[in-house]
């Protein structure tokens, strides 16, 4: 950990797209200007952009750099193997897709307790401490999305973990669902640094309701943006608040108040209060749109885009919120085409009603046209 330079890290979840594509030229440009400002931690996954994150980590990062310039992030994903054998070959696939001969972390990706007891009987956890020992993992960690009594007995069983990723922002902290308090508490009781994910909740804490953006805004100290991410930085024992950036301009703003960063002060804390009333008063569906759910759909429904739709139509009334809709119906199945299988719901990060949602979405955006 000790590579480590600044608490902020860039998160390959969200690059800038052309199409289907990684818009490699932007991505370059941001990596520069991260590494130029001082920071240097890269997070990645296997099933990332289906999978075109990991590739632009070579073609943007490591093939351009030499390797003590940066700290780089992967992680075991359970669609990616079936046997403990599986798991030393797609570990070195993903070395060699991203150009490295170790990985400075390698998380238990998206642990909950049915993934958990997967990997145990895998035995995937003694595995890649295997790979430790080997000097290809230099730490050995956890992502992780369930309550937080499945986070103790995970931390408990195996004290070799040595940071969790975790959800947190200010919007889900004392979400009964989402649990990030709770999480976060028992991280601190087993003294395991914490790695931060979705600080911006998938940017629906950028793109706040009127009275809520008014509420930071009137603090004249920053971006929306600004205070979610130092939201999560002010607690202690944060060791990394990760941001999926997807243009310069975001990066160039984050870098802005990370540089030197300072915990929120009251003012600003009494009006992050404000605004988690204001987002508990508008019933809105905390979806991240990490699009977990929309990979194993059998009707191709862009579940999150819908969720998107139907907020935005919450916090602006008078926006064309079905048009939008229907744009998105083009591309995918409807929300009334959902089968109710349930896929959607096994996998979904906070734990989501799915299944009930759609119904609502449904009900909004399918009304029968008048005659």
């Amino acid at each position: 950990m000790e590579k480590i330079k600044r608490n902020f890290g860039f998160g390959y979840m969200r690059l800038p797209m052309q199409g289907e594509e990684v818009d490699l030229e932007q991505t370059r440009k941001m990596v520069d200007t991260f590494l130029d400002a001082g920071f240097n931690y890269f997070d990645t996954a296997h099933g990332y952009l289906q999978g075109k994150s990991e590739e632009a980590i070579k073609t943007c990062l490591s093939s351009r750099y030499p390797r003590e310039a940066y700290v780089l992030t992967d992680k075991l994903t359970m669609a990616y193997f079936k046997k403990q054998e599986d798991i030393r070959p797609f570990f070195e696939s993903q070395l060699e897709i991203c150009g490295v001969d170790y990985f400075d972390f390698y998380l238990m990706h998206s642990q909950n307790a049915e993934i958990f007891k997967y990997f145990k009987e895998r035995r995937a956890y003694e595995t890649v401490l295997e790979l430790k020992k080997e000097g290809k993992i230099r730490h050995f960690g956890i992502s992780f999305h369930d309550r937080a009594e499945v986070l103790e007995q995970i931390l408990t069983e195996y004290p070799q973990i040595e940071v969790v990723q975790i959800q947190l922002n200010y919007a889900d902290f004392d979400d009964p669902a989402v649990q990030s308090r709770k999480c976060y508490e028992v991280c601190r009781k087993h003294d395991k640094p914490v790695i931060v994910m979705e600080p911006v909740k998938g940017g629906n804490l950028v793109n706040l309701p009127e009275a809520a953006k008014k509420v930071l805004e009137d603090l004249h100290g920053g971006s929306v943006a600004s205070y979610a991410i130092r939201f999560a930085a002010s607690l202690p024992g944060i060791l990394m608040v990760l941001s999926g950036m997807s243009t310069l301009e975001q990066m160039q703003d984050n870098i802005s108040y990370m540089q030197d960063f300072k915990p929120l002060n009251e003012t600003e804390l009494t009006a992050i209060a404000k605004v988690q009333e204001i987002f508990h008063s508008m019933h809105l569906i905390p979806c991240t749109a990490c699009r977990y759910c929309t990979d194993g759909c059998p009707q191709q429904i862009p579940i999150p885009d819908y969720f998107a739709t139907l907020n935005a139509k919450k916090v602006t009334p008078g926006w064309n919120a079905a048009s939008y809709y229907n744009v998105h119906a083009l591309h995918g199945g409807k929300a009334s085409d959902c089968v109710k299988c349930g896929a959607c719901e096994e996998v979904c990060p906070q734990h989501l009603p799915i299944r009930e949602l759609l119904e609502q979405v449904a009900a909004e955006f399918e009304k029968p046209k008048e005659s």
